[in-house]
């Protein structure tokens, strides 16, 4: 186990700037997560941990030393490829096996198995053990290159999205093991991911990336809670947060471009400030017959959309105004909800979040 750092990771092919001065801390025993869209550089970063692609500037240190020419053999970390990178000819068994016959990482036969078998029967491949890797399905096959890094003593853990060929049912099989994994074992775990569901499951900590730089990091609450920005604000929540330009106006209250939502702020902005105003869809209320709503609570009319159920709930897209909205209701409230149908929403005043729209639309108070 060791702490990783990034301090100040530059990287660039060609004209292309793929790390954009990353600083990153990550505790000894951390399972950290970070989440970012394609191209943000997730796995850049970690071929530049494992020495695979060394930084144009800054210096990565594991355990409190500079791996500054460190090959990656000696780095004491074990990385899981998306593409797998698993031995063809070799059976499953043996492709888990390699890391543990290598000269620095060597066990006696018997504890090799007991730990091949452990990890396999967490994984679920106990019993393809024995098959070539090119009989495998690709979601299989994930599981044994997974498989063959957890294996192997390391002191860190580089994972580049090594659940993402896996159908949705074993994807989340798979978080509670992982997350079961990281309790047990405490070895210091970088998770690349770009389903923010899988990083509120899993992370301790999240970082968010975006193109080449890391731009919020926290706990799951701060970064639900407390978004940087718009961009962290979209990345989290299905269906995502709902954004309506607005102004503060007069008597500090928050009104939105076309006057359709009108509530109290408490953000100490001047009137005639521009605002986005953000809330989420499962914090809207939706208000039934002459059901008043709760203290501290905004009123808004609005028309049905389009609802689909979802299971147990439904999400309900109404407009309001020039803005089209969507609210998470328990399926049985939205019954009956037919297009073109008046509403009336509830907008919490404690759960709406603003942002600047003039600057990368950077959250601002409250």
């Amino acid at each position: 186990m060791a702490p990783l750092s990034l301090k100040g990771l530059r990287k660039s092919f060609g004209k292309v700037r793929a790390l954009d001065g990353i600083d990153l801390d990550i505790a000894d025993g951390e399972f950290f997560c970070l989440l970012g869209p394609s191209g943000a550089g997730k796995t850049t970063t970690l071929k530049a941990i494992a020495g695979l692609e060394p930084p144009d500037e800054g210096r990565v240190e594991i355990g409190g030393v500079d791996m500054d020419g460190v090959e990656p053999y000696d780095r004491g970390v074990a990385m899981c490829f998306e593409s797998y990178a698993l031995y063809p000819h070799y059976t499953a068994y043996d492709n888990m096996a390699s890391p543990l016959r290598s000269p620095r990482h060597r066990l006696p036969a018997a504890e090799a198995r007991e730990r091949i078998g452990r990890f396999a029967e967490l994984l679920g491949i106990s019993h393809l053990l024995d098959r070539n890797v090119g009989e495998l399905s690709n979601g299989q096959r994930q599981r044994v290159a997974l498989g063959r890094v957890l294996v192997r003593p390391a002191a860190a853990f580089l994972l580049d999205e090594p659940l993402s060929h896996l159908d949705a049912k074993l994807r989340q099989a798979m978080r509670a093991e992982l997350k079961t994994i990281g309790a047990v074992e405490r070895t210091t775990t970088l998770y690349v991911t770009h389903d923010y569901v899988e990083a509120l499951g899993l992370g301790d900590r999240i970082g968010v990336i975006r193109d080449g730089r890391i731009v919020q990091v926290g706990t799951r609450e701060q970064i639900w809670n407390e978004p940087a920005d718009t961009f962290v604000a979209n990345a989290f929540g299905k269906p995502r947060i709902n954004l309506v330009p607005g102004e503060i106006a007069a008597g500090g209250r928050l009104r939105a471009a076309d006057g359709a939502i009108d509530l109290p702020v408490d953000a100490g902005l001047a009137p005639g400030r521009a605002v986005t105003l953000g809330v989420r869809p499962r914090d809207l209320l939706l208000l039934r017959g002459d059901e008043a709503p709760p203290d501290g609570t905004a009123e808004v009319g609005a028309r049905v959309y389009v609802t689909e159920v979802l299971g147990r709930q439904s999400e309900v897209t109404v407009t309001a105004g020039d803005q089209r909205l969507s609210l998470v209701v328990p399926r049985e409230d939205a019954s009956g909800l037919a297009p073109e149908s008046p509403v009336r929403l509830g907008v919490p005043a404690g759960r709406v979040l603003l942002f600047d729209p003039s600057e990368g639309g950077r959250r601002l108070a409250p």
